[in-house]
Formats: C-alpha cells, sequence, structure tokens
C-alpha cells in the first residue's frame, strides 16, 4: 500500500479548484480531482501535479447529477487500487460550483434548482458516499463564500447554498468524530477567476469597489485559496474542526 495521502477535489480543472489540487500536491499528497467538460485544462494539472512529483489523476464527474455518484465512486475505487495502491482517499475538498447573478424578483425556478443540485445536493450526497472510502482521521473542506457572511445584490439563491453548506459542515464534523475525521469550510471572498463569468476579474468598477472595502487593498487571486486548504486538509490543522475561515483579505470588517 502506498504511502501518500490521497486527495480528492471536485471541479479541480481550472481556478480556485486548480490551485488547491496543487498546493495539495506540494504538501504531498497525491491528488485526484474530477471535472465537467474541461477534459485538456483537467489533464495539463495533472500534469502539473505529476511533475512535482506526485501521482495524479483526472474522473469526468457532473456534480449536478446525484444519479451518477454511484458509477463515479466505483471508478475512484477502481483507480485508488490500480493507481494509488490504496483503497482510501485522506481528503475531500467539495469545491465544483457555478454561480448564478439574479436578484430574488427575477430568480428563476431552474436557476435555484440549479443552485440546489450542485452546492446544496452535491456535496452532501457526494460526501455521503464517499464515507466508506474517507479514512478515519483523514478531513473534509467544504467551500463556502463570504457572501454567506455580507451581500451583494444578485447572489440570493447562491449564497443561500452556501449559508446550508456551512452548517452542514458542523453536522458533519460532529457526526464524524468518532472517526477522528475533521471537516472545516472555507469561505473566499471575490476572486479573479472565470467564476460567474468572470466579473471580479473582467469588471474594474467592480474589481476596485471590492479592493477598497478589503483591508489588504485588492481582491483575491487563485493562490490566496489552496494553501488554506491544502493546509485544513494536512497534519498541520489536525486540531481544528468545525470551523469556518474566510479567506479575504479583511473585506467589509
Amino acid at each position: 500500500m502506498s504511502n501518500s495521502k490521497v486527495a480528492l477535489v471536485t471541479g479541480g480543472s481550472r481556478g480556485l479548484g486548480k490551485d488547491m489540487a496543487i498546493q495539495l500536491a506540494k504538501k504531498s499528497f497525491d491528488v485526484i480531482i474530477t471535472y465537467h467538460s474541461k477534459k485538456d485544462e483537467a489533464l495539463k494539472v495533472v500534469t502539473e501535479i505529476e511533475n512535482l512529483g506526485q501521482k495524479a489523476l483526472a474522473i469526468q464527474l457532473d456534480v449536478a447529477n446525484t444519479s451518477s455518484f454511484n458509477t463515479f465512486i466505483q471508478t475512484l475505487s477502481d483507480q485508488l487500487s490500480e493507481k494509488f495502491q490504496t483503497d482510501q482517499i485522506n481528503s475531500l475538498v467539495n469545491n465544483a460550483g457555478v454561480g448564478v447573478y439574479a436578484p430574488v424578483a427575477s430568480t428563476t425556478e431552474d436557476q435555484f434548482d440549479n443552485m440546489v443540485n450542485i452546492h446544496l445536493k452535491a456535496p452532501f450526497f457526494l460526501s455521503q458516499k464517499l464515507l466508506p472510502l474517507i479514512a478515519d482521521g483523514g478531513s473534509i473542506v467544504n467551500i463556502s463564500s463570504g457572501l454567506t457572511r455580507f451581500s451583494y445584490n444578485g447572489y440570493a439563491s447562491y449564497a443561500i447554498m452556501k449559508a446550508a453548506i456551512e452548517s452542514f459542515s458542523r453536522y458533519l464534523a460532529l457526526e464524524l468524530g468518532a472517526r477522528k475525521i475533521r471537516v472545516n469550510t472555507v469561505a473566499p471572498g471575490a476572486i479573479e477567476t472565470d467564476f460567474g463569468g468572470g466579473a471580479v476579474r473582467d469588471n474594474k468598477d467592480l474589481n476596485q469597489m471590492i479592493a477598497g472595502q478589503t483591508a489588504l487593498g485588492r481582491v483575491g487571486l487563485p493562490d490566496d485559496i489552496g494553501g488554506v486548504v491544502a493546509f485544513l486538509c494536512s497534519e498541520d490543522a489536525k486540531w481544528v474542526n468545525a470551523q469556518r475561515i474566510e479567506v479575504a483579505g479583511g473585506v467589509h470588517i
């Protein structure tokens, strides 16, 4: 059996998930990422991780489709055995997600259901189905948002799912305590990525407005987040449990 620890990061082909995967590799984790449609980008991340001396693998997964989870877990189990010489993962990072920008008055039921499926049902049931594969003493990190603490127009359906995830993390930490599995939440602030159509990255006025409200005087970058997630998955964070850590440079303090 392999000595390396294995981390699974959903939505690891780009943006925050990519940086999380690379930072985990730098902490000597072997890394499995999932991707929805961007296979080429996912394979580039795999190569980058392998160049750091760790094993890596990308598996396709549509987190919005819970009926596909059993097949995914079978594929994951097979690959763990074949490629990683283990039958367990040590860390799960529930990162995959998309944004919806719409005021409450015009949010459609389809938009709302999509947020439920991607940001609430997916982490809940993927975590549930992965519990037999997560090693005792392992860790789970769920990704939330600064938008659960402060409010911007147009993000209601997204933010309330993330608020639910923060509650889920605490309950999961309570229930998994007997297995010494830690569960924490990372809540990024506004980050320059393609998330939500790339608004923070591409809209100069929005970017400057958020930077002006942030103690450290800028918006976030993807590499501001990954190291915090990797820390929470590592033994360095062995006594950090059931916490929400906002990684936002001191915005709206």
